[in-house]
């Protein structure tokens, strides 16, 4: 069965189901204990095995600041999907589902989804003010018919694997690191847009990326990356940045990709990134001869890098 993605709880109706509720940003090795839980218990009952996300993140609407996405929702559903969740809902987050009381949350998911089980990490709580701890969600359960299970965190070396940890390791360009904890490499896509050409005139054309605001960028540099176009490969050195050789005074940082025994036209079309090591910080050159040697270097590395990915 393929999963199905839907943008509200109001779309879709079920008799019973399995489900666990939660941000699930960057779908991490902790959210897959959660998820495996769900699907093999689900799926030995054959019932549907459901997630209920949430958009945009609760920390935007409370107003504790942007947080950018290691996974946009539709990018986050397609990784769900390939878990074996049955269903993903991406429910719009705003004030008025942020007062909604626990247990009249739940009474809604029990009408809407049937709900028979719900699987739950350690730490959840759900309602207003966080109230739906889970002995109140447990309690609820035993009024409403649902049962509840929890799951432990999920800890490595350098403690209980988060969202918000993997978020600091992107944002500083451990990328290796953050793929560890994601069991997959980040990823970035996008449409390619026309950009200034200047990589052409140098012999290094590159597909420049229009990306979503609310998607967390690595920090300014050069990365080995596999290039996707449909079903096709191809390795990329992918430039993060400004390119100060060219332009010191620009404010708004580009994603430039360069693929390598490539040659071909792909404006308009949907380019995905997989990050798989940065090579070094985004420099300024003294003369493009300079950035052409280093770009060359920057090519060699990336085929030997991508030669064992």
């Amino acid at each position: 069965m393929d999963m199905k993605h839907y943008r509200s709880l109001n779309e879709l109706t079920l008799q019973h189901s399995w489900l666990t509720v939660g941000v699930f940003d960057g779908a991490h090795r902790g959210h897959q204990q959660i998820i495996h839980r769900l699907v093999e218990g689900a799926h030995e009952k054959n019932l549907p095995a459901v997630v209920l996300t949430f958009d945009p993140h609760p920390s935007k609407v409370f107003g504790r600041g942007e947080i950018k996405l290691l996974t946009l929702p539709d990018e986050r559903a397609e990784i769900l999907g390939g878990m074996g969740v049955d269903v993903v809902i991406t429910h719009p987050f705003n004030r008025e589902v942020a007062n909604i009381t626990a247990r009249d949350f739940m009474q809604r998911l029990k009408s809407r989804l049937g709900l028979v089980r719900l699987i739950l990490g350690y730490d959840s709580a759900l309602g207003k003010d966080r109230e739906g701890t889970v002995p109140r969600l447990t309690e609820i359960g035993a009024e409403l018919g649902y049962a509840v299970e929890t799951v432990s965190a999920l800890s490595d070396e350098s403690g209980v694997i988060s969202s918000t940890e993997i978020r600091k390791l992107v944002t500083v360009g451990k990328i290796e690191e953050a793929a560890k904890l994601m069991s997959r490499p980040y990823r970035l896509q996008g449409v390619v847009i026309r950009g200034d050409q200047r990589g052409r005139t140098i012999g290094f054309p590159t597909a420049n990326l229009d990306y979503s605001d609310d998607k967390l960028i690595s920090s300014n540099g050069i990365y080995a990356c596999w290039a996707k176009l449909g079903n096709e490969r191809f390795k990329a050195a992918v430039n993060i940045g400004f390119n100060p050789t060219f332009t010191p005074d620009k404010k708004t940082m580009s994603v430039e990709a360069y693929l390598l025994d490539f040659d071909r036209d792909i404006y308009d079309e949907n380019l995905q990134l997989e990050f798989v090591a940065r090579l070094r910080d985004e420099l300024k050159f003294e003369s493009v001869e300079m950035l052409v040697e280093q770009i060359l270097e920057d090519v060699k590395q990336t085929r030997i890098l991508l030669r064992t990915a």
